[in-house]
């Protein structure tokens, strides 16, 4: 049997893992030396609070997870004689896949007749999550592993995301975004708009002055880059700016029609202490990235 695996990163929920027959690994986030693990260590992801406890002055840090906590999520499937497909977020982002091989490669010698397959969506949150909810859409069709890596060969790279941060110290405490040395400080009102690369970076590619510029900024992006719109998911994703979101479903039921399949995430706690609150993004399939 095929087991599906992805991580907290790409911001699938208990409830949607369960949905689609996903086991899920936590990603951690560290507050004053506490360490976190999402979903395990709580229930529901209370989005507001945290993300008002950010607005509050706290600068959470993450971190990958050791080799052995990898093994004590993959061992038991292999013990049961499952093969395992893990759909993570890009790993041009962190340095926790060291340690998943280092881990996967001791656990096949213990276990040699067992198969180990990866996607590396090349992204994070809202992106990683539409390539994950369309492979689990395969997997509930029935498709061989042969297939779905086949769709994912071509398909990786034909889901885009556009975003907005509302403020910098939270991109620039974390050095995960090229480019932003040029860019004016918040205090100007100014939203670097950023996107992630085929390589599975996030690159900072302009600015806007306000939130309702920044947002007509991204969804030009969908305009110009969407295809086959109506076939797929579109992810709108926050870190707790609800009315930019209404705002952003309304223009794109405006501008495409209201059956586009549009869902709404919170953007897990820890992408979010990256990009920090009331950022807004959007994830589309299209011509490219």
């Amino acid at each position: 049997m095929l087991v599906l695996f992805t991580d907290t990163d790409t911001d699938l929920t208990p409830e949607k893992a369960k949905e689609f027959g996903y086991h899920l690994i936590s990603m951690p986030y560290s507050i004053d030396g506490k360490t976190t693990y999402p979903y395990e260590d709580f229930e529901h992801f209370d989005a507001h609070a945290f993300y008002d406890s950010l607005r509050s002055g706290i600068l959470p840090k993450t971190s990958g997870i050791s080799a052995e906590r990898y093994k004590q999520y993959f061992e038991p499937h292999f013990k049961n004689g499952d093969d395992i497909l893990y759909v993570h977020f890009s790993a041009a982002m962190t340095a926790t896949f060291e340690a998943m091989n280092i881990a996967v490669k001791e656990l096949l010698q213990e276990y040699p007749e067992r198969k180990f397959y990866t996607i590396d969506t090349k992204a994070i949150t809202i992106l990683s999550l539409n390539i994950v909810e369309e492979i689990g859409d395969l997997y509930k069709a029935g498709k061989t592993i042969g297939e779905i890596m086949e769709w994912a060969e071509k398909e990786v790279d034909k889901f885009a995301v556009y975003f907005f941060a509302d403020d910098l110290k939270f991109f620039k405490a974390s050095g995960r975004v090229s480019g932003l040395a040029g860019t004016m400080g918040t205090l100007l009102g100014i939203r670097p708009i950023i996107h992630i690369s085929e390589e599975g970076k996030m690159v900072n590619i302009g600015k806007e002055k306000g939130r309702a510029k920044a947002l007509s900024r991204i969804i030009s992006y969908v305009e110009e880059l969407g295809e086959d719109l109506e076939k797929h998911r579109v992810i709108v994703a926050h870190t707790d700016a609800p009315e930019m979101v209404e705002e952003a479903v309304r223009i794109l039921k405006e501008k495409f029609g209201d059956s586009l399949w549009i869902e709404i995430v919170d953007v897990n706690p820890t992408a979010g202490s990256h990009c920090g609150p009331s950022t807004v993004g959007i994830c589309f399939h299209a011509k490219h990235r």
